[in-house]
């Protein structure tokens, strides 16, 4: 057993104190905050968010806010997704990239206003980047971290729960689209979004200081529906196919590589960072893809810190990403990614954990 020494260079969420109240048990850090991974039970959790519905603290997901006169033309400029067609209280889901083209974050981009939009980012420090294209650019923007701490409501029976907070308004709600309102006073967004395929809500609580009792209203609301705690399940989402950006790519990672290529628009104007750079890797072909790995064996492993060779016939293909005990499929499943040339039905074989291990590569999702 060990403690997390306090520092001003980890901050903890508006929900920190109240996953403290549930039974937090884990963390992992992630945006230099803490994000909640176990509350003890881990089967118990999985299948309450597969059947039931689950209470998420995902303030770690910080907000990248931009506003002012040119605060289009910058989004744009930091997507390879074309976004004239995005309408106010819509979002959309995008990789980032440098200007080689390699995936540097893969945020949904919220249109708040006209002027004014969120880049709800994933695990690297976006915020720096916006600020220093907009300062190269000469654009006419404010780019800033404003007070904003999602959580979320995951699983089957999420939608009964903030509907009956909310109203039935948000039965309609599409998916990624958002709407501004409030609970009990407490200003928020509430998006129909979330990391599973589970179905479910991001309320974006916008005032810090009202995180436990956010948690609370939530709480008391879904116990008619045994809400409990959660997080982001690892295994959840590998068996649904959710890339983890970071764990699942490196360092020369493209949009492609990782199943992204239907969020890329090639014709974006040439400004786009990293444009020009993904119009040439596709043309000149893609040499990594991802795809499953069906692990033979019936006994838990673990992937560890490290990613794992994967081999085909005696030569290297790529690597194991993730690994993780389904308790759907009652194996070992994992991605892989892996050459080009590799196909659905290779038989293949995994170092991991001081051994070698057989497996078949698989199309993605599991489920």
């Amino acid at each position: 057993m060990f403690g997390i020494t306090p520092s001003a260079r980890l901050r903890p969420s508006a929900f920190y104190e109240a996953t403290l109240a549930e039974g937090v048990v884990a963390f992992t850090t992630y945006n230099n905050m803490l994000m909640p991974t176990s509350f003890g039970q881990p089967e118990a959790e999985y299948w309450r968010l597969i059947h039931g519905v689950s209470q998420w603290d995902v303030a770690v997901e910080r907000q990248v806010q931009i506003d002012g006169p040119d605060a289009h033309r910058l989004v744009q400029i930091l997507c390879p997704r074309q976004l004239a067609g995005c309408k106010v209280g819509q979002g959309k889901y995008v990789p980032l990239c440098n200007h080689a083209g390699v995936l540097i974050n893969d945020p949904i981009v919220l249109k708040l206003d006209d002027d004014r939009y969120w880049l709800s980012i994933a695990d690297s420090n976006i915020w720096f980047w916006a600020r220093a294209i907009a300062a190269e650019r000469g654009l006419r923007v404010n780019v800033s971290e404003p007070d904003v701490s999602p959580m979320a409501v995951q699983g089957p029976k999420a939608e009964d729960v903030v509907a009956s907070i909310f109203g039935d308004w948000v039965r309609a709600l599409k998916y990624f689209w958002f709407k501004r309102t409030e609970i009990e006073g407490i200003p928020v967004v509430l998006a129909r979004s979330g990391w599973s395929k589970q179905g479910g809500f991001e309320i974006y609580l916008m005032d810090g200081a009202q995180g436990s009792r956010l948690w609370n209203l939530v709480r008391e609301a879904g116990k008619p529906w045994d809400i409990g705690p959660g997080n982001p399940s690892f295994c959840e989402r590998v068996e649904s196919g959710l890339v983890s950006y970071g764990g699942d790519t490196d360092g020369n990672t493209n949009p492609f590589e990782v199943r992204m290529g239907k969020y890329v628009d090639l014709d974006v104007a040439d400004d786009v960072v990293g444009i020009q750079a993904l119009r040439r890797i596709k043309k000149e072909g893609v040499q990594r893809q991802q795809l499953g790995v069906l692990l033979d064996g019936d006994q838990p492993v673990e992937l560890g810190f490290h990613w794992h060779p994967i081999y085909h016939q005696g030569q290297r293909v790529g690597d194991l990403t993730n690994c993780v005990w389904s308790w759907r499929l009652k194996r070992n499943i994992g991605f892989g990614l892996v050459a080009s040339a590799c196909a659905v039905g290779d038989l293949v074989e995994v170092q991991l954990a001081g051994k070698s291990v057989t497996g078949t590569l698989s199309a993605l999702p599991f489920i």
